[in-house]
């Protein structure tokens, strides 16, 4: 659901918007076993109570969060990024990959980590996996903000044919993915995260990018059953944690009407929609959002 071709490999036009500043922020991985999957994650921030699990979108590895958002949310909390099973320095997932068994995953990690429970932010295809990991294992989630997401079923509502094709495309370059996760007037802010991203690694402060075709293809395969059943959406009002619903206000690739589906069926969720923001809302504007999640989660 989200653009998850490797940054590192496409630079964007030498014009696009302004310079960066820079970070000086750096993931240093460690690995563990998480349900027997050998995992790759690293942590973030001080130590909190409830640390914040990032779920990132289809075929994205840690090294695609944006430095910018990252830096920004660890200043005040303690954040966990990972690689999904068969993504990044993490072993593949045998058998058929599906978010139920990706959430049951995360629960695992959450636990070998040393923690009860931990806020859980999950943006995109990683929404899917945050709504099966509240819904499934609520014992591990203490919070919960649900960004740019879908509920699955008949009921989703999907972005123009042209807009999906990019979105399942292994392959889409970084002009496709700026074109369609960016609103027109607003497409410099894609550039400078695409550069973020790519300093980041070039600089060796985020592992390499590595994304098999075998384990993108599995993540998008899983979205049909998804987007096919209404067991997701029906389960929704189990959920009895706090919960964020937010998402930009002009995503095309997951429309808002989804976020208002979602936050509709989970009782006492809050909604947010974030103006003049697409589906890529979160690296569009980091501080803004990193402000959302702090007062959020306070």
């Amino acid at each position: 659901m989200v653009f998850a071709a490797s940054l590192l490999a496409l630079t964007p036009p030498a014009a696009a918007g302004p310079a960066d500043r820079g970070s000086t922020l750096r993931l240093d991985p460690q690995v563990l076993e998480a349900n027997g999957i050998r995992t790759a994650y690293a942590i973030l921030g001080p130590d909190t109570p409830d640390p914040l699990l990032l779920l990132n979108g289809t075929g994205s590895p840690m090294s695609q969060w944006d430095p910018a958002l990252l830096s920004a949310v660890s200043r005040t909390r303690r954040v966990i990024v990972y690689d999904y099973p068969g993504l990044g320095a993490s072993a593949p997932m045998t058998g058929r990959l599906t978010f139920d068994r990706l959430a049951a995953h995360a629960a695992a990690l959450i636990e070998e980590l040393g923690y009860r429970q931990a806020d859980v932010l999950g943006w995109s295809m990683g929404g899917f996996v945050a709504q099966r990991l509240a819904v499934r294992f609520p014992e591990r989630v203490h919070a919960l903000i649900l960004a740019g997401t879908n509920p699955g079923g008949p009921r989703t509502a999907l972005g123009p044919t042209w807009v999906q094709e990019v979105d399942s495309d292994a392959d889409a370059t970084a002009r496709s993915y700026v074109l369609t996760n960016y609103p027109p007037g607003r497409r410099d802010r894609g550039w400078a995260f695409v550069r973020r991203v790519n300093a980041a690694i070039d600089e060796g402060r985020f592992p390499p990018d590595r994304i098999p075709a075998s384990t993108y293809d599995a993540m998008v395969a899983a979205e049909n059953p998804w987007l096919t059943s209404s067991e997701n959406l029906t389960q929704l009002r189990k959920i009895s944690v706090p919960v964020l619903v937010i998402t930009g206000a002009q995503d095309v690739v997951t429309p808002p009407a989804n976020s208002r589906t979602i936050a509709a069926a989970i009782p006492d969720a809050r909604l947010r929609l974030v103006p003049h923001a697409g589906h890529s809302f979160l690296f569009q504007k980091p501080r803004l959002i990193a402000r959302t999640i702090d007062v959020f989660l306070s």
